[in-house]
């Protein structure tokens, strides 16, 4: 859902820009934090942003002045909280800008705004309140990075019928007209990238148990998911 390099007008660029910078230097300080106590976590936080990179590099042509594509958000914000997202998703779409003209400096803050932080929130939101009720994993860590890839879409959607109303029946109308078209697309994508990263969360269970533990996404002696209380490590 990157839009294009100079598609919005300054004053919404502008505007989305001073809205995700106060989550960007959240996130800065939660990271830095994180890697200073554990600095264990690196490799990790690495492979975070690494998913996060070549899945959003994936595009499909969309609405005019933007596109569909994966996110892979959800799956830093499961593991290392939202505000971790902020930076690695900040990073992701700068390198984008600059190397693959994927997305563009001046609406660099819009995109943040929908893909490094309402998608990393609204899909977290949705994982926490899956794991309180007692859903398994997976299931979990599925609607998760489901809902954090659509959730991107429907914010850019709305920002760009914010920016570009319908001559006749304005915003809303726009609206609809963005979120239809992008519908087609990105609904499948969103499905497949649930699909993914439950896959790669498998292989995390299977190979970083001790840090996922360490995390939370983990929890030691309860009989939730695959072992035995006494256990090493059973899923939360």
């Amino acid at each position: 859902m990157h839009i294009a390099e100079g598609f919005l007008p300054p004053a919404h660029a502008v505007a989305w820009g001073a809205a995700s910078a106060p989550f960007v230097v959240h996130g800065v300080r939660s990271l830095t934090r994180e890697v200073r106590e554990h600095p264990e976590s690196t490799l990790l936080l690495g492979a975070s942003g690494a998913f996060t990179f070549v899945l959003s590099a994936l595009k499909l042509p969309s609405v005019t002045g933007s596109c569909s594509h994966p996110t892979g958000t959800g799956l830093g914000a499961i593991l290392f909280r939202p505000p971790a997202m902020a930076v690695l998703g900040t990073i992701t779409l700068l390198f984008q800008a600059l190397l693959l003209a994927h997305g563009g400096l001046t609406t660099l803050g819009a995109n943040v705004f929908s893909m490094a932080i309402a998608g990393p929130w609204a899909g977290y939101a949705v994982y926490r309140l899956l794991r309180r009720y007692d859903v398994p994993l997976m299931v979990a860590v599925f609607f998760g990075a489901f809902v954090a890839d659509l959730s991107t879409y429907c914010v850019t959607s709305v920002q760009l019928a914010l920016a570009f109303p319908d001559p006749g029946s304005g915003f809303l109308g726009a609206l609809g007209k963005f979120g239809t078209i992008f519908a087609v697309t990105q609904i499948p994508l969103a499905v497949s990238e649930g699909l993914l990263t439950v896959l790669v969360m498998r292989l995390l269970v299977q190979s970083s148990k001790g840090e996922l533990t360490r995390l939370g996404v983990l929890v030691a002696g309860k009989r939730a998911e695959a072992k035995p209380a006494g256990s090493e490590a059973v899923a939360r």
